[in-house]
């Protein structure tokens, strides 16, 4: 189902969000100040191709100057990758088959405006956690091995150097 969604997503909007991600990305590179920006444009454009299946979640080491960088996004070319995500999700909404894909296109608005600090990372499938619950009942129950105790219910003192 995701490859099928991915393939009508890409059809109808991925590869012009696509194309508008790589464009910011390349005027960000060529600006060499701005590579960092480039570096994150190219990351979201590669998810604005392919969303299904993906998705973002913070990185635990973003900060201040995360946000910061998120701020100047927005003046130079988050304003107008949104702006896009606007345009071809509602276009999109207009017809019953395109709703999904222009409820994904408005979800995909937040990380136009914020790109840095994000992570892409693959979703599980259904079968990937069904496949999980069958190791989890099969697999035998570990418990942690306790050290060795004397009589008396002491451990003996490792020899170490």
């Amino acid at each position: 189902m995701r490859t099928l969604l991915n393939i009508i997503w890409f059809v109808f909007s991925g590869f012009w969000l696509w194309l508008a991600y790589m464009l910011a990305g390349i005027i960000c590179c060529v600006l060499i100040i701005t590579i960092p920006w480039g570096i994150a444009s190219f990351r979201m454009a590669s998810y604005a191709a392919w969303p299904f299946g993906r998705e973002l979640i913070d990185k635990p080491s973003a900060g201040i100057f995360s946000f910061l960088g998120n701020v100047i996004w927005v003046i130079v070319a988050g304003w107008w990758i949104a702006l896009t995500h606007i345009a071809t999700g509602i276009l999109l909404c207009i017809t019953i088959i395109g709703i999904p894909l222009g409820i994904a296109n408005f979800k995909l608005i937040p990380v136009s405006l914020m790109p840095l600090g994000k992570q892409i990372v693959r979703k599980p499938s259904r079968s990937d956690l069904a496949t999980l619950e069958q190791q989890a009942r099969t697999a035998p129950s570990q418990t942690p091995q306790s050290p060795v105790q004397d009589h008396r219910g002491n451990v003996p003192p490792t020899s170490g150097f």
